[in-house]
């Protein structure tokens, strides 16, 4: 697989939200400690999954509560 040049990888993890910290502490890094490198990846997806899920139940809350007022008796 191709490398990553060093400007791609910045943008990328720009683009999948990825905080100054977290670019830091990846870019610092040796690519010798791959592992620690996903595993900060890792953690940063699990923070945008947990992120989609609360709003997805808050979602879920508003059709509900939508339905409920749409369909209350007069």
């Amino acid at each position: 697989m191709e490398e990553l040049s060093q400007k791609a990888l910045l943008q990328n993890l720009k683009d999948a939200g990825c905080g100054k910290e977290l670019i830091r502490k990846f870019m610092e890094l040796p690519e010798s400690r791959e592992g620690e490198q996903i595993n900060l990846l890792t953690a940063h997806r699990e923070k945008l999954l947990q992120k989609i899920h609360k709003e997805e139940r808050q979602i879920t809350c508003l059709d509900y509560l939508i339905y409920q007022i749409k369909h209350r008796k007069a």
